[in-house]
């Protein structure tokens, strides 16, 4: 394929701009909706989810099929949670573009630390606040608003295929992604994947992400003792599971942060500029500490592994007594390398922590959780045509991102769809927040994220297979 611009380019960008109020109205109505995959949560809030994110495409009138869908949990009697797939067949020879994005929100955490309610959409300062309105809501309404952009333009004339797959179970490890992948395949095949759920360089340069990095999570239990013991009485000879598992985590760091753990990789590329000060801007970093880590700040980011104390089970400070703890059990979550296998990665860490236990500490490693980095390849007029629509729609020229974040899926992706150019885009920028209190979606980058995938739907359609 190759671009050249389009007579419909003008009337695309208007259109896409009168779209948003009326996107950003359905968005705050999604964010209403508390749609957590966790199972503590209340699962009936997805249903409601999905069938309000299928409402939506399916009044777009744009596709021969919308439906609710979910598929089988491999290894289990479970199918994984409600995800919606849509299809709309090309004609002409037109190419067929896949829109992806996620309906589960992360939980909301502890709501005092919100300023607003966490599923109550707040404007303020031109940004939306709520659990979901960066993170992957704002993804689903931008490809919402790029069809209904789509059916104003062009009406019933459009040949582009397109397919829309909104998954229900993101935030919980898309158990079953892989399964609905294989049984909706003739659906889901496609010759350009967008993958809306990434982010920007800022609220105002648009980002096209090149690199992401695997993970790899798992638990650990270290157990010292076969019960506890009275601190007064055995203090001093015994070691308590606490103290052999700060000293044995402690091993997985460098003095300087950096992870220390033998066979995890880094990858060699080159990155943008990017200060401490930005860092400390962006991430919240307190005063008084320092960064971690070697090298550039975003190759740290980028390119290298992170090892992450993510959940620890002891007694609690309200509980505590003078008791030698028994066992300790901690959730670790690694990211890995583009390039490394997150196997790879995970046997190099298990090994690292077998050897490094101290006192005979009893290590049991269990709910392992793997997935792949991903490189995008560059080269193709796809990639081209994608950054050619963020420049026209931002007015500046997006930046190459790679990214510390995982999405596991891809590989998945790449492996039933071959072929397929895969574009990582998203409506993010670095002070959305997301997973975290306070999400928020910045207004003018949503709407500039809306116009790029009209831009390159409608781009598309004046393509050839």
């Amino acid at each position: 394929m190759s671009y050249e611009q389009h007579p419909n380019d003008e009337a695309v960008t208007h259109a896409a701009q009168a779209t948003i109020p009326v996107a950003l109205a359905d968005l705050g109505n999604l964010v209403r909706i508390p749609g957590i995959a966790w199972p503590a949560f209340d699962q009936s809030n997805l249903q409601r989810s999905a069938a309000a994110v299928a409402a939506l495409f399916e009044e777009t009138g744009m596709f021969d099929s919308v439906e609710v869908k979910t598929a089988a949990i491999p290894g289990t009697d479970e199918h994984g949670q409600p995800a919606i797939l849509a299809t709309r067949a090309a004609k002409n020879g037109k190419p067929t573009i896949l829109l992806y994005a996620h309906h589960d929100v992360q939980p909301q955490g502890d709501e005092a630390l919100w300023e607003t309610p966490p599923f109550e959409p707040t404007v303020r300062d031109g940004r939306l606040y709520g659990r979901g309105a960066a993170d992957d809501k704002a993804g689903i309404m931008a490809h919402v608003a790029a069809v209904r952009t789509m059916k104003e333009v062009y009406g019933d004339d459009l040949d582009l295929g397109i397919s829309i797959f909104i998954e229900g179970e993101e935030e919980f490890g898309s158990r079953s992604f892989a399964q609905f992948l294989s049984d909706n395949i003739d659906a889901l095949r496609s010759d350009v994947i967008v993958v809306a759920d990434s982010g920007n360089w800022d609220s105002e340069t648009p980002g096209l992400t090149v690199s992401l990095r695997g993970n790899a999570r798992f638990t650990l239990k270290v157990r010292t003792l076969e019960h506890a013991s009275h601190s007064g009485m055995f203090g001093g000879a015994i070691p308590d599971a606490m103290m052999a598992t700060v000293k044995l985590l402690s091993t997985l760091w460098a003095d300087d942060g950096s992870v220390a753990v033998a066979g995890m990789t880094e990858r060699d590329a080159e990155t943008p500029e990017y200060t401490e000060a930005t860092l400390r801007d962006e991430a919240g970093l307190l005063p008084g500490v320092s960064p971690i880590g070697n090298g550039t700040i975003l190759s740290r980011i980028w390119n290298k592994p992170s090892i992450t104390v993510t959940g620890v089970d002891f007694t609690s400070v309200a509980a505590a007594s003078n008791t030698i703890s028994p066992e300790v059990t901690v959730v670790i979550s690694a990211r890995v390398a583009p390039g490394q296998e997150a196997s790879e990665a995970y046997a190099a860490m298990e090994a690292h922590l077998r050897a490094n236990a101290p006192f005979g500490a009893e290590l049991t490693f269990s709910d392992v959780d793997l997935g792949n980095g991903f490189l995008v390849d560059t080269s193709g007029d796809t990639v081209s045509m994608a950054r050619q629509a963020m420049h026209d729609a931002y007015g500046k020229a997006p930046v190459d991102l790679g990214v510390g974040g995982s999405i596991p899926f891809i590989a998945d992706l790449v492996r039933e769809i071959p072929g397929a150019d895969i574009l990582v885009t998203g409506v993010e920028d670095p002070h959305a927040r997301a997973h975290s209190p306070n999400e928020s979606l910045h207004l003018a980058t949503f709407q500039n994220a809306v116009v790029t995938e009209a831009l390159l739907l409608s781009r598309l359609n004046a393509q050839t297979k």
